[in-house]
């Protein structure tokens, strides 16, 4: 997919609506100079990930996680 280019003419001219729609979509747009890349806006992720549930399908659980056998001290 080709990324959505603007000339930095235009983008000088509409540059808040610009920045307020690329980081409403989420797509980076690259800003032109007489056709030749010159920059690119791009949507910074401010949402912060999900842990609760970031494991599942991942790690099995098996017994008890809380109560757990104390085999561990009778290596004494």
């Amino acid at each position: 997919m080709k990324e959505a280019t603007v000339p930095i003419s235009e983008f000088k001219a509409k540059c808040l609506r610009i920045v307020d729609e690329v980081a409403r979509r989420g797509n980076s747009l690259v800003i032109t100079k007489h056709g030749r890349p010159l920059a690119r806006v791009a949507p910074l992720s401010s949402r912060r990930k999900r842990i609760w549930g970031s494991w599942k399908g991942i790690v099995k659980i098996k017994g008890d996680m809380v109560h757990f056998h104390d085999d561990w001290s009778e290596a004494d």
